[in-house]
């Protein structure tokens, strides 16, 4: 059982002893009172670093427990209190995936430490004192993980630029496990300023009789809790003592932000507009109070010590709002293996479309992912909520396919915001779907939650469509179904990754160039035409893009009442299956990746010519293309931190121990190759220029070597930086600069092994990478119009040359290609067993090549496919074997009393 020593604790007690802290109904804990407490559970934590999950009510002894944490160096997870179904349920799911030492549970005066084990199985980071889910999720199956550093420095940042006292006071009206509501615990303590405990909602009578009584001067709250201040008459409420309010979790509309600042004005309070992320602990911006009228909309300016820039393509004003600072996040935690890492990110890409204005404050314009296409047109789904609501018609937007969905509570405005919505954006009313529900769902933040409209709206559509089905013959719809989970199981399948979830992604799971050509055949037999982004889009979202038809109808026929709150929706539709799209199973021409086509068609062509049963060659070239568009699209997907270079690293040692085995394992047995052909470093062995055995895998050497130098390359952070910004250009550039080095060196024309040296043909791969980047018809033209120029008189033959021009200009214009669905299957096969037909081809072929080349051709895929499985079976059985080793480690007899004990 590993050990941790203590690292340096973490105090954020900043206030005088006799000064009051916390305040709590008749009970006033004062800082020195409150230091003594933490002094004594600190002691019952333990001396060794142990996970602490917390159960983070808005009372005393939760605050306690993880003030004395963080003083004793023990990382916290922070989960929401509650004994309601779900809660428990997220409580016992987080257990299970990130095993915690120790379980604080209840609230109160009633907190119990329940000991999971003695010491600890987990390594920490020395910096690591914080885990918590982004934005409140209850789903995301991932934490961040946060530093002693991030957490003082916004605590300290938010202090100074609130200005806070120790007269200040808070309440708690936000829940403690949110990264909001810690912050505003965290930023009054450090200042010395003290915390009203409460757990009640702003519109009970009693929070304010407790507000008035013990003189508050601050509250905070999400867009929905001022909405709800407004409908409650929130001026009369509010006590004099309020000198400022804070709002954040999401946009208030600039409307309301104008009258609650002109109400500031007239009752003598400040009114702050702040904007965070979890990812940065909480606060990256601000509006000061004295701008907050004219500046209403706008996020404002970075908090002190951050810093926001503008991530736009040149000469454009809107792009990606990216924050750095000390309170950037470590990274994330998607495992317990994470609480190792250091730091992982250095910069926070928000996903934020934004603005820097001429007065120089910052305005967030849109969500990136709350950007869809319909009906051949760019929909900024915030926008078409703001025009609705500037005609008087409330809305909630999301989007399936390419169909806008808009989401009413008054179902006498269905019609009218239907037909608005498609006047305003000009496209056909057909295309617009509205919906009624009774209230909009919100997260257990406060914030929209647009995946609960969805839903909804499927929810709805399925009753609909069932009831049709029914109407017309009586048949049961509810066959043929593909899931979120049906998808999970094939990645976790096919990538050996057990612990895959339906949010997860091929490229997030570290698929690759070698494993896509089966998961990408197999789900374009589960779901169709896939679409271009598919590798990083989750199960979930994938399985969203088959038609739904399945029916929502109880036993007894009865239609169910489609549910409108977030977590009815979620218990509804969790299970709800996803239906092949119609006419799929008749299809007789599937559509298939082109990528995986031309990989069985290069393999193909690559054995046959060897073997002297056709005389085409280029298939070699052709297949380093394709292996660079997989590149960009698969290790070069986005990723925090060092993720690409992780990827590329492990993308090249998939490539590398197979085939340093097998080359190894030939050349003891018949001595055919040199030590340096075996460890792929043939390039580096002066030779007389003429082709023999030891080049005869040159294409894994460019492949492995250049995956190694781009993962040094991009381990450079401003390298790194600049390629997510620019990856048009970056890609255009290294393609020029490959260029560049292949005619320096050999000029239009190579001879010999010129045509297979790394440096000569690196830009076949990066040319690849180029067409992946070229995502508008003029990029696809230019990268067309450079692969003829670039290929044409390099080998000096033009039916080798036709071949890499044909195959990376379908590559570049058709993504997908149909093709008859009885040779799908050899497609697959072939496609994934590439690589190690490459392998042993070499030695299989040359025994038939002079009597009989059919036959060597179809024996050297024989033993190529034997080859591939026997080593699947392999690499699976030892990652089974490991598997089995960690579980024993960790110690299975703990899980019944995680799960009690985050259940009480």
């Amino acid at each position: 059982m590993p050990t941790t020593a203590l690292s340096p604790g973490l105090t954020l007690l900043g206030g005088s002893p006799d000064r009051i802290a916390l305040v709590a109904g008749a009970e006033r804990i004062t800082y020195g009172e409150l230091a003594d407490r933490v002094d004594a559970r600190r002691a019952e934590l333990g001396d060794g670093r142990r996970l602490v999950m917390l159960q983070a009510a808005n009372a005393v002894e939760p605050i306690v427990t993880y003030l004395a944490a963080l003083a004793g160096g023990h990382p916290v997870l922070l989960v929401a209190p509650g004994e309601d179904e779900g809660s428990i349920r997220h409580r016992a799911s987080l257990a299970d995936r990130f095993d915690p030492d120790l379980v604080a549970a209840g609230s109160g005066d009633a907190v119990a430490l329940h000991e999971v084990r003695e010491g600890t199985v987990h390594r920490f980071s020395p910096e690591l004192a914080l885990l918590a889910s982004t934005s409140g999720s209850t789903g995301s199956p991932k934490l961040v993980r946060l530093s002693r550093e991030n957490l003082e420095s916004n605590a300290r940042a938010i202090a100074e630029y609130l200005r806070l006292t120790p007269d200040d006071r808070a309440a708690t009206t936000l829940p403690m496990h949110y990264c909001y509501g810690l912050s505003v615990i965290n930023s009054h303590l450090v200042a010395g300023a003290s915390v009203m405990l409460t757990d009640r909602s702003v519109t009970d009578a009693e929070f304010w009789h407790e507000a008035s009584e013990h003189r508050i001067t601050s509250f905070a709250g999400v867009p929905y809790t001022f909405e709800l201040l407004d409908a409650g008459g929130f001026a009369e409420r509010m006590p004099r003592s309020i000198r400022y309010l804070t709002q954040a979790g999401g946009r208030l509309a600039p409307e309301a932000v104008r009258r609650f600042a002109r109400l500031g004005d007239r009752r003598g309070f400040e009114f702050v507009v702040m904007y965070g992320q979890t990812e940065a602990t909480a606060r990256m911006a601000y509006v000061p109070a004295e701008l907050a009228e004219r500046a209403a909309g706008s996020i404002g300016r970075p908090i002190p010590g951050g810093r926001l820039r503008i991530d736009a393509e040149p000469g454009a004003h809107i792009g990606e709002l990216v924050y750095e600072g000390p309170n950037v996040m470590l990274g994330y935690a998607e495992s317990p293996d994470d609480f190792a890492l250091g730091r992982t990110v250095h910069e926070l890409r928000t996903g934020d479309l934004a603005k820097q204005r001429e007065d120089g404050l910052f305005e967030v314009v849109g969500r990136m992912n709350r950007f869809v296409k319909v009906y051949g047109l760019r929909v900024d789904l915030d926008a078409v909520q703001r025009l609705l609501a500037e005609e008087g018609i409330e809305v909630r937007t999301a989007s399936a396919g390419e169909r806008l969905l808009v989401f009413v509570r008054a179902e006498r405005l269905l019609e009218a915001a239907r037909t608005r919505a498609a006047a305003l954006l000009g496209i056909p009313v057909h295309a617009v779907r509205a919906y009624p529900i009774a209230e909009f769902p919100c997260t257990s933040t406060g914030k929209p939650d647009f995946a609960a409209l969805v839903r909804h709206a499927d929810l709805l559509d399925r009753r609909d469509d069932e009831a049709a089905t029914v109407a017309a013959d009586g048949t049961d719809a509810a066959t043929g179904t593909v899931t979120a989970e049906t998808i999970r199981d094939l990645y976790a399948e096919l990538l050996g990754r057990p612990d895959a979830t339906p949010e997860d992604t091929f490229a997030g799971l570290g698929g690759d160039s070698l494993s896509y050509v089966e998961v990408s055949l197999r789900l374009e037999g589960l779901l169709g035409r896939l679409p271009r982004d598919w590798p990083s889009r989750s199960p979930r979202a994938l399985a969203e893009t088959v038609a739904p038809t399945a029916a929502d109808v109880d036993a007894s026929g009865r239609e169910e009442t489609p549910p409108t709150d977030s977590s009815t929706v979620e218990d509804a539709t969790r299970s709800a299956p996803r239906p092949r799209a119609a006419g799929l199973a008749r299809s007789w021409f599937p559509n298939v990746e082109t990528p995986a086509i031309l990989r069985a068609i290069a393999i193909v062509l690559i054995v046959a010519t060897h073997a002297d049963l056709l005389g085409v060659k280029g298939g070699a070239h052709l297949l380093l293309a394709v292996a660079g568009y997989n590149l960009a699209r698969f290790q070069l997907a986005a990723g925090a931190g060092g993720a690409r270079s992780r990827r590329l690293l492990r993308s090249a040692a998939h490539i590398a121990v197979p085939a340093v085995l097998w080359i190894g394992a030939v050349a003891l047995v018949s001595g055919k190759y040199v030590p340096t052909t075996a460890l792929l470093v043939n390039n580096l062995v002066p030779g007389d220029g003429r082709w023999n055995e030891q080049w005869q895998f040159w294409f894994l050497e460019a492949a492995v070597w250049t995956m190694l130098g781009l993962a040094l390359l991009l381990a450079i952070r401003p390298v790194d930086r600049l390629e997510r910004r620019h990856p048009w250009a970056f890609a255009l550039t290294l393609l020029a600069a490959t260029l560049g080095v292949r005619y320096a060196l050999v000029g239009i024309d190579a001879h010999g092994v010129e045509r297979y040296a790394v440096a000569t043909v690196l830009w076949c791969l990066v040319l690849g990478w180029a067409v992946a980047r070229a995502d508008t018809v003029p990029k696809r033209l230019l990268v067309s119009a450079v692969a003829v120029a670039a290929t044409v008189g390099f080998f000096g033959d033009p039916v080798r040359e036709g071949v890499v021009i044909v195959g990376v200009l379908l590559l570049v214009w058709a993504p997908s290609l149909r093709m008859p669905r009885p040779i799908v299957p050899a497609v697959r096969l072939v496609a994934g067993a590439s690589l190690f037909v490459y392998l042993t081809h070499w030695v299989v072929y040359p025994a038939w090549e002079q009597s009989a080349p059919w036959l060597g051709t179809l024996l050297s895929f024989a033993v190529g496919i034997a080859a591939w499985y026997a080593y699947r079976l392999a690499t699976a059985g030892l990652g089974a074997l490991r598997r089995r080793r960690q579980a024993a480690g960790a110690g299975s007899a703990t899980s019944p009393r995680v799960r009690s004990a985050v259940a009480g």
